[in-house]
């Protein structure tokens, strides 16, 4: 399953929204649909389902404002 997929996937599960998934530009923090316990809990789903370490530290919210953004910082962290 493609990394965009699983993103999607778990921002489902953790905000609750399907709109996550149509509409990547969704901002996340200022419509209140994620929060910090939410990023906690999205840095240890994806960790788990890819395989990569993330700490939250390494994460702030302009980096994933939105599900395409957090997306695409996904996609370059398996890159590296």
């Amino acid at each position: 399953m493609p990394a965009a997929d699983i993103v999607l996937d778990e921002l489902v599960k953790i905000t609750g929204t399907e709109e996550v998934r149509t509409n990547l530009e969704l901002a996340l923090f200022e419509e209140n649909i994620l929060d910090s316990l939410g990023v906690v809990e999205l840095i240890v789903a994806l960790g788990e389902a890819l395989n990569i370490n993330i700490t939250p530290a390494q994460v702030d919210r302009k980096m994933w404002a939105t599900p395409g953004k957090i997306i695409a910082d996904i996609e370059n962290r398996m890159k590296s």
